[in-house]
């Protein structure tokens, strides 16, 4: 009888996440108490794409979303060895994100959960981010969440799934968004952050000093908008003779600072030892290191979630999602898209 009961717990999600310019879908299983197994991850990166123009063509994005959504599904479901009638519920990010983009993955996860009478569950990104350094746990800590994205730099207060306090956000440009800008002004290709890491390496990150804004102050939010204007000027006050590895490098510096800086204040000011790294720019390797040396000479743990688990996936949508349906959850098939939604704190 209790293998019985087991089995009829175990829960599958599919899950689509389209807010930018990759489209992804992912199946995970679960069930209340034990860890959430991925069984499918499946992304179509839209980097060459958009490289000619550098930066994300919003047309584009959506159009290529709905060329290969359908053969990601079903690669999803080969690769879990499920059918479509085998999924338990469906879910998609929302918001935040590109309105056109955001539209093609929640309309086809509705129509799919409409279709086979199961739930839909709409995902905010940034919780599936947050989320997604304790995907294939058992539990989410209490623990401080700092977000680095292309579009966000978020520090959080995190009680548990669902339970989130934000205590400080970027007030101009995000920190990946100043990573592809300075790439853009160094002649790098898009996108900007990796270029730079690759073209720091060899480069003296105290060639230049880069200002760290916001990094004394006693708030935690943050500011990228003058370190991105202070290598401007200085690419035009030195011309053409300027070494780009060292501009990378001190640039990378001034930003890794200001990041680990403030977070380990965020982490003393609210008592909490665990810190937990996710979103795209969390992938840089110098920044990974000056956290966790920084951590381990502070005595914090440290979650960082794995570099598949960084950049844009399904698989920590369908995580949050997942959560969320084995608490009951459930989204109305006629609530919109927000591309302006903001990560629900509710501490």
């Amino acid at each position: 009888m209790a293998d019985r009961i087991r089995k009829s717990a175990v829960k599958h999600l599919l899950a689509i996440e389209s807010s930018c310019d990759e489209t992804a879908v992912a199946i995970v299983r679960g069930e209340p108490g034990r860890a959430t197994e991925v069984l499918a991850s499946e992304v179509a990166s839209q980097i060459e794409l958009h490289r000619e123009h550098g930066g994300v063509v919003p047309e584009l994005a959506s159009r290529n979303h709905s060329l290969c959504l359908r053969q990601l599904v079903e690669q999803a479901l080969e690769r879990a060895g499920l059918g479509i009638s085998e999924i338990d519920a469906f879910a998609a990010t929302t918001g935040p994100g590109l309105a056109s983009s955001l539209l093609v993955g929640s309309t086809a996860a509705k129509a799919m959960a409409c279709a086979a009478g199961k739930p839909f569950l709409g995902i905010n990104h940034l919780e599936g981010h947050l989320l997604s350094p304790f995907i294939g746990r058992t539990e989410v800590p209490p623990h401080l969440s700092l977000i680095i994205s292309g579009g966000h730099t978020l520090l959080l207060e995190v009680k548990g799934p669902g339970g989130y306090r934000k205590l400080g956000g970027t007030r101009d440009d995000a920190a990946g968004e100043a990573y592809d800008k300075v790439g853009k002004m160094l002649g790098l290709p898009y996108p900007g952050g990796p270029e730079i890491e690759k073209a720091a390496v060899g480069g003296n990150p105290a060639a230049f000093d880069f200002p760290r804004p916001m990094l004394h102050d006693a708030h935690l939010d943050f500011s990228f908008s003058g370190l991105k204007t202070a290598v401007l000027y200085t690419l035009q006050r030195e011309g053409d003779y300027i070494r780009i590895a060292d501009v990378a490098a001190s640039f990378q510096k001034a930003v890794i600072d200001i990041l680990v800086g403030k977070t380990l204040r965020a982490a003393r000011q609210h008592g909490l030892r665990v810190i937990a790294l996710s979103g795209g720019v969390s992938l840089n390797r110098a920044l990974r290191r000056a956290f966790e040396e920084r951590c381990a000479e502070a005595g914090y743990r440290l979650e960082i979630a794995t570099p598949e688990l960084c950049t844009d996936n399904a698989a920590m949508i369908a995580f949050a999602g997942l959560l969320r349906h084995l608490q009951g959850e459930i989204t109305p098939l006629d609530q919109d898209i927000q591309p302006n939604l903001p990560l629900a704190t509710d501490l």
